[in-house]
């Protein structure tokens, strides 16, 4: 294996290690600063998101560069994408920290647009991101950071800053999908619908 499938795998293995981190409660004390608290959990959490978000840009830059790019590279790239944001969103309901549609509304448009890259692959097309892709991508991570962070450091400025990007991300990354199946509209066969 590679030096940047070894960084996707990474990030992959990551995954569970934030999840970890937010959702079972290890015993640290939280962190208070006037009227802002955070648990040294969230912390950690967001730093290892950060490290593992960061990587994403990496290892295809490696896999470029080195010309190191794989069928193995392809397919676990946009996995590691989609598994490391969707755990975190989900994780982020289940703290009470973002509501349920967002969510959903990620996540659908990332089953629509892998099903279409999908039929793609079988009609022999590869299907890259476009610019669309990569700020949905960009708002989305911007989003999950501020809510892991409690807002910081907007909250001392009372700007619900981590409620504004989230809906940002959500309607982002509904126009990126949309703009993806026009864009690819092509690739789907009618006559086999």
């Amino acid at each position: 294996m590679n030096l940047a499938n070894r960084i996707t795998v990474a990030r992959i293995l990551l995954v569970p290690v934030i999840i970890f981190f937010l959702l079972v409660k290890v015993k640290f004390p939280d962190i208070k600063l006037q009227e802002f608290s955070i648990t040294y959990n969230q912390i950690i959490a967001a730093l290892i998101f950060i490290v593992a978000a960061s990587t994403d840009s990496l290892d295809g830059y490696i896999a470029r560069k080195r010309k190191l790019v794989t069928n193995l590279g392809k397919l676990l790239d946009p996995l590691a994408d989609k598994l490391l944001v969707s755990a975190v969103l989900v994780s982020l309901v289940e703290m009470n920290k973002l509501s349920a549609w967002i969510v959903i509304v990620i996540i659908s448009r990332e089953f629509a647009v892998t099903g279409l890259r999908q039929i793609a692959l079988l009609e022999g097309i590869v299907m890259a991101a476009d610019k669309w892709g990569k700020w949905k991508t960009a708002v989305q991570i911007t989003a999950i950071i501020s809510l892991l962070l409690n807002n910081f450091p907007f909250n001392f400025i009372d700007f619900p800053f981590d409620q504004v990007v989230s809906w940002l991300a959500a309607i982002i990354t509904l126009y990126s999908g949309y703009v993806y199946f026009i864009k690819n509209k092509h690739v789907i066969n009618y006559d086999n619908i």
